[in-house]
Protein backbone atom coordinates (compact mmCIF):
# COMPACT_ATOMS: atom_id res chain seq x y z
CA UNK A 1 0.00 0.00 0.00
CA UNK A 2 3.00 2.18 0.75
CA UNK A 3 4.77 1.46 -2.28
CA UNK A 4 1.17 2.23 -4.65
CA UNK A 5 0.67 5.67 -2.26
CA UNK A 6 4.75 6.62 -3.14
CA UNK A 7 4.29 5.50 -7.12
CA UNK A 8 1.04 7.66 -7.17
CA UNK A 9 2.55 10.67 -5.50
CA UNK A 10 5.40 10.38 -7.92
CA UNK A 11 3.56 10.58 -10.53
CA UNK A 12 1.59 13.87 -9.62
CA UNK A 13 4.69 15.33 -8.94
CA UNK A 14 6.24 14.33 -12.57
CA UNK A 15 2.73 15.94 -14.16
CA UNK A 16 3.10 19.15 -11.91
CA UNK A 17 6.74 19.43 -13.26
CA UNK A 18 5.86 19.04 -16.59
CA UNK A 19 2.87 21.42 -16.52
CA UNK A 20 5.02 24.12 -14.51
CA UNK A 21 7.68 23.63 -17.86
CA UNK A 22 4.98 23.68 -20.09
CA UNK A 23 3.76 26.74 -18.82
CA UNK A 24 7.34 28.67 -18.41
CA UNK A 25 7.82 28.01 -22.19
CA UNK A 26 4.83 29.89 -23.50
CA UNK A 27 5.23 32.73 -20.97
CA UNK A 28 8.95 32.54 -22.87
CA UNK A 29 7.54 32.39 -26.12
CA UNK A 30 5.23 35.11 -25.80
CA UNK A 31 7.94 37.53 -24.84
CA UNK A 32 10.48 36.29 -27.40
CA UNK A 33 9.07 38.60 -30.42
CA UNK A 34 9.82 41.51 -28.07
CA UNK A 35 13.25 40.01 -26.39
CA UNK A 36 14.36 40.11 -30.62
CA UNK A 37 13.26 43.52 -31.11
CA UNK A 38 15.38 44.77 -28.21
CA UNK A 39 17.93 43.03 -29.16
CA UNK A 40 17.87 44.04 -32.08
CA UNK A 41 18.24 47.85 -31.43
CA UNK A 42 21.04 47.23 -28.98
CA UNK A 43 23.03 45.58 -31.70
CA UNK A 44 22.52 48.27 -34.10
CA UNK A 45 23.68 50.83 -31.26
CA UNK A 46 26.65 52.54 -32.43
CA UNK A 47 29.63 50.95 -30.00
CA UNK A 48 31.88 53.69 -30.06
CA UNK A 49 29.63 56.67 -28.45
CA UNK A 50 27.92 57.18 -25.38
CA UNK A 51 24.15 56.66 -24.81
CA UNK A 52 23.71 60.30 -25.22
CA UNK A 53 25.60 60.70 -28.47
CA UNK A 54 24.09 57.58 -30.05
CA UNK A 55 22.02 58.94 -33.24
CA UNK A 56 19.29 57.99 -35.11
CA UNK A 57 19.71 58.12 -39.40
CA UNK A 58 17.04 60.58 -39.54
CA UNK A 59 19.47 62.72 -36.92
CA UNK A 60 22.77 61.89 -38.85
CA UNK A 61 21.49 62.57 -42.26
CA UNK A 62 20.09 65.86 -40.81
CA UNK A 63 23.61 66.53 -39.71
CA UNK A 64 24.63 65.79 -42.64
CA UNK A 65 23.00 68.43 -44.53
CA UNK A 66 22.85 71.15 -41.97
CA UNK A 67 25.43 74.06 -42.28
CA UNK A 68 28.08 73.87 -39.39
CA UNK A 69 27.43 77.77 -38.57
CA UNK A 70 24.16 78.99 -39.71
CA UNK A 71 22.56 76.22 -38.22
CA UNK A 72 19.55 75.21 -41.37
CA UNK A 73 19.79 73.33 -43.91
CA UNK A 74 19.92 74.57 -47.42
CA UNK A 75 16.80 76.79 -48.34
CA UNK A 76 17.72 74.53 -52.31
CA UNK A 77 16.86 71.36 -51.06
CA UNK A 78 12.86 70.05 -52.11
CA UNK A 79 14.43 66.48 -50.67
CA UNK A 80 15.34 66.34 -47.25
CA UNK A 81 11.50 66.59 -46.18
CA UNK A 82 11.03 62.94 -47.75
CA UNK A 83 13.90 61.66 -47.04
CA UNK A 84 13.95 61.65 -43.63
CA UNK A 85 10.11 60.33 -43.86
CA UNK A 86 12.60 57.11 -45.58
CA UNK A 87 14.74 57.01 -42.55
CA UNK A 88 12.46 56.75 -40.43
CA UNK A 89 10.94 53.64 -41.96
CA UNK A 90 14.52 52.41 -42.21
CA UNK A 91 15.27 53.16 -38.26
CA UNK A 92 11.81 51.07 -37.50
CA UNK A 93 12.47 48.37 -39.64
CA UNK A 94 16.41 47.96 -37.66
CA UNK A 95 14.90 47.98 -34.96
CA UNK A 96 12.75 45.30 -35.70
CA UNK A 97 9.52 47.31 -35.37
CA UNK A 98 7.98 46.96 -38.88
CA UNK A 99 8.70 44.64 -42.00
CA UNK A 100 7.80 44.33 -45.74
CA UNK A 101 4.69 41.63 -45.74
CA UNK A 102 5.29 38.53 -47.39
CA UNK A 103 6.07 38.34 -51.22
CA UNK A 104 3.63 35.31 -51.58
CA UNK A 105 3.76 32.70 -54.34
CA UNK A 106 3.65 35.53 -56.67
CA UNK A 107 6.18 37.71 -55.62
CA UNK A 108 5.09 40.75 -55.23
CA UNK A 109 7.10 43.80 -56.26
CA UNK A 110 8.93 45.86 -53.43
CA UNK A 111 6.85 48.76 -54.06
CA UNK A 112 3.54 46.46 -53.94
CA UNK A 113 4.50 44.92 -50.54
CA UNK A 114 2.59 46.32 -47.54
CA UNK A 115 4.48 47.80 -44.32
CA UNK A 116 3.06 45.70 -41.41
CA UNK A 117 3.99 46.07 -37.50
CA UNK A 118 6.24 43.60 -35.91
CA UNK A 119 6.45 44.88 -32.59
CA UNK A 120 4.61 47.96 -31.04
CA UNK A 121 7.24 48.16 -28.08
CA UNK A 122 8.69 52.00 -28.02
CA UNK A 123 11.46 53.05 -28.94
CA UNK A 124 12.09 55.74 -27.48
CA UNK A 125 11.95 58.00 -29.96
CA UNK A 126 9.40 60.50 -29.54
CA UNK A 127 9.44 60.44 -34.03
CA UNK A 128 9.66 56.94 -34.20
CA UNK A 129 6.76 55.84 -31.89
CA UNK A 130 4.59 58.16 -33.23
CA UNK A 131 5.29 56.73 -37.13
CA UNK A 132 5.24 53.45 -35.83
CA UNK A 133 1.47 54.13 -34.12
CA UNK A 134 0.21 55.55 -37.74
CA UNK A 135 1.59 52.15 -39.16
CA UNK A 136 -0.23 50.10 -36.40
CA UNK A 137 -3.39 51.25 -36.09
CA UNK A 138 -4.28 51.64 -40.15
CA UNK A 139 -5.62 49.07 -42.07
CA UNK A 140 -5.33 48.12 -44.51
CA UNK A 141 -1.94 48.16 -44.48
CA UNK A 142 -0.32 50.68 -46.85
CA UNK A 143 2.94 51.13 -49.05
CA UNK A 144 6.65 51.99 -48.98
CA UNK A 145 5.47 54.86 -50.99
CA UNK A 146 2.30 55.78 -49.47
CA UNK A 147 3.69 55.82 -46.06
CA UNK A 148 6.68 58.16 -47.35
CA UNK A 149 4.56 60.68 -49.16
CA UNK A 150 1.08 60.23 -46.21
CA UNK A 151 4.09 61.09 -43.17
CA UNK A 152 5.03 63.66 -45.60
CA UNK A 153 1.71 65.61 -46.21
CA UNK A 154 2.09 64.91 -49.73
CA UNK A 155 -1.84 63.52 -49.88
CA UNK A 156 -4.78 64.70 -51.35
CA UNK A 157 -6.89 62.81 -49.70
CA UNK A 158 -7.70 65.02 -46.88
CA UNK A 159 -8.95 61.90 -44.46
CA UNK A 160 -5.41 61.00 -44.58
CA UNK A 161 -3.70 64.64 -43.29
CA UNK A 162 -3.85 63.27 -40.08
CA UNK A 163 -1.02 60.79 -40.27
CA UNK A 164 1.57 64.12 -42.04
CA UNK A 165 4.55 64.66 -39.06
CA UNK A 166 5.01 68.14 -38.51
CA UNK A 167 8.04 69.68 -37.96
CA UNK A 168 10.17 67.28 -38.26
CA UNK A 169 13.38 68.99 -39.01
CA UNK A 170 13.05 71.42 -36.02
CA UNK A 171 12.13 68.26 -33.41
CA UNK A 172 15.04 66.43 -34.92
CA UNK A 173 17.69 69.02 -34.28
CA UNK A 174 16.09 69.68 -30.62
CA UNK A 175 16.98 66.34 -30.19
CA UNK A 176 20.25 66.73 -31.33
CA UNK A 177 20.57 70.37 -29.14
CA UNK A 178 19.56 67.63 -26.16
CA UNK A 179 22.28 65.10 -27.27
CA UNK A 180 24.58 68.10 -27.02
CA UNK A 181 25.51 68.18 -30.86
CA UNK A 182 23.53 71.34 -31.57
CA UNK A 183 22.77 74.71 -29.93
CA UNK A 184 20.06 77.01 -30.76
CA UNK A 185 20.06 80.61 -31.50
CA UNK A 186 17.92 83.00 -33.46
CA UNK A 187 18.52 84.62 -36.93
CA UNK A 188 17.54 88.19 -38.46
CA UNK A 189 16.99 87.22 -42.22
CA UNK A 190 15.20 90.86 -42.78
CA UNK A 191 12.14 90.00 -43.35
CA UNK A 192 11.57 87.29 -40.26
CA UNK A 193 13.40 85.75 -37.55
CA UNK A 194 14.55 82.41 -37.98
CA UNK A 195 15.19 79.20 -35.26
CA UNK A 196 18.70 78.16 -36.26
CA UNK A 197 20.59 75.37 -34.58
CA UNK A 198 24.68 76.18 -35.37
CA UNK A 199 27.17 73.27 -34.87
CA UNK A 200 28.56 72.92 -31.42
CA UNK A 201 29.89 69.60 -31.07
CA UNK A 202 32.26 69.02 -33.98
CA UNK A 203 34.39 65.93 -32.77
CA UNK A 204 31.04 64.44 -33.35
CA UNK A 205 30.09 65.48 -36.71
CA UNK A 206 33.40 64.46 -37.82
CA UNK A 207 33.38 61.33 -36.95
CA UNK A 208 29.74 61.22 -38.82
CA UNK A 209 31.81 61.98 -41.72
CA UNK A 210 34.72 59.98 -41.55
CA UNK A 211 32.47 57.00 -40.95
CA UNK A 212 30.24 57.53 -44.54
CA UNK A 213 33.86 58.55 -45.88
CA UNK A 214 36.04 55.67 -44.81
CA UNK A 215 32.84 53.45 -46.05
CA UNK A 216 33.63 53.91 -49.33
CA UNK A 217 36.73 53.91 -49.18
CA UNK A 218 39.60 52.78 -46.41
CA UNK A 219 37.12 50.40 -45.43
CA UNK A 220 35.57 49.38 -49.13
CA UNK A 221 34.67 45.62 -49.09
CA UNK A 222 32.46 45.66 -52.58
CA UNK A 223 29.54 44.21 -51.24
CA UNK A 224 26.95 45.93 -49.99
CA UNK A 225 25.71 42.61 -47.80
CA UNK A 226 29.27 42.89 -46.18
CA UNK A 227 28.41 46.09 -45.15
CA UNK A 228 27.43 47.37 -41.98
CA UNK A 229 23.22 47.79 -42.58
CA UNK A 230 23.10 50.80 -40.90
CA UNK A 231 26.00 52.94 -42.41
CA UNK A 232 24.27 51.35 -45.94
CA UNK A 233 21.20 52.45 -45.36
CA UNK A 234 22.74 56.65 -44.00
CA UNK A 235 24.57 56.56 -47.72
CA UNK A 236 21.76 55.77 -49.53
CA UNK A 237 18.80 57.48 -47.42
CA UNK A 238 21.28 60.71 -47.57
CA UNK A 239 22.08 60.44 -51.57
CA UNK A 240 17.96 60.24 -51.65
CA UNK A 241 18.07 63.40 -49.07
CA UNK A 242 20.61 65.62 -51.02
CA UNK A 243 23.05 65.89 -48.26
CA UNK A 244 25.54 62.91 -48.84
CA UNK A 245 27.65 65.74 -51.11
CA UNK A 246 28.37 67.86 -47.89
CA UNK A 247 30.26 64.49 -46.53
CA UNK A 248 32.67 64.01 -49.39
CA UNK A 249 33.30 68.08 -49.93
CA UNK A 250 35.95 67.95 -47.47
CA UNK A 251 37.79 65.34 -49.54
CA UNK A 252 41.09 65.91 -51.97
CA UNK A 253 40.08 65.64 -55.65
CA UNK A 254 41.62 62.02 -56.30
CA UNK A 255 39.78 60.23 -52.86
CA UNK A 256 36.46 61.98 -54.00
CA UNK A 257 36.11 60.44 -57.23
CA UNK A 258 36.83 57.74 -56.07
CA UNK A 259 34.11 57.77 -53.03
CA UNK A 260 31.59 59.39 -55.79
CA UNK A 261 32.65 56.27 -57.91
CA UNK A 262 32.02 53.61 -55.20
CA UNK A 263 28.70 55.48 -54.12
CA UNK A 264 27.25 55.35 -57.82
CA UNK A 265 28.11 51.92 -57.82
CA UNK A 266 26.15 51.40 -54.66
CA UNK A 267 22.80 53.48 -56.28
CA UNK A 268 23.05 51.44 -59.75
CA UNK A 269 22.19 48.43 -57.18
CA UNK A 270 18.56 46.66 -58.21
CA UNK A 271 16.70 47.06 -55.37
CA UNK A 272 14.45 43.70 -56.51
CA UNK A 273 17.61 41.50 -56.68
CA UNK A 274 18.98 42.75 -53.61
CA UNK A 275 16.68 42.05 -50.95
CA UNK A 276 16.41 38.66 -52.38
CA UNK A 277 20.12 37.85 -50.89
CA UNK A 278 20.74 35.87 -47.19
CA UNK A 279 19.71 38.38 -44.31
CA UNK A 280 18.93 41.65 -46.92
CA UNK A 281 16.69 44.05 -45.29
CA UNK A 282 13.78 44.06 -47.76
CA UNK A 283 11.87 47.48 -46.06
CA UNK A 284 15.58 49.36 -46.98
CA UNK A 285 15.78 48.54 -50.15
CA UNK A 286 11.80 48.93 -50.69
CA UNK A 287 12.69 52.70 -49.51
CA UNK A 288 15.76 52.55 -51.87
CA UNK A 289 13.21 51.67 -54.73
CA UNK A 290 10.58 54.42 -53.57
CA UNK A 291 13.38 57.12 -54.03
CA UNK A 292 14.83 55.76 -57.61
CA UNK A 293 11.93 54.68 -59.39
Amino acid sequence: MTSLTQRTSGLVQRRTEAIRSAAAAAEKDSGGEEDEARRGEEEEDDKGDSKETRLTLMEEVLLLGLKDREGYTSFWNDCISSGLRGCMLVELALRGRVQLEACGVRRKSLLARKVICKSDAPTGDVLLDEALKHIKETQPPETVQSWIELLSGETWNPLKLHYQLRNVRERLAKNLVEKGVLTTEKQNFLLFDMTTHPLTNSPIKQRLVKKVQDSVLEKWVNDPHRMDKRVLSLILLAHSSDVLENAFAPLQDEQYDLGMKRVHTLLELEPEKESTKPNANELMWAVVAAFTK
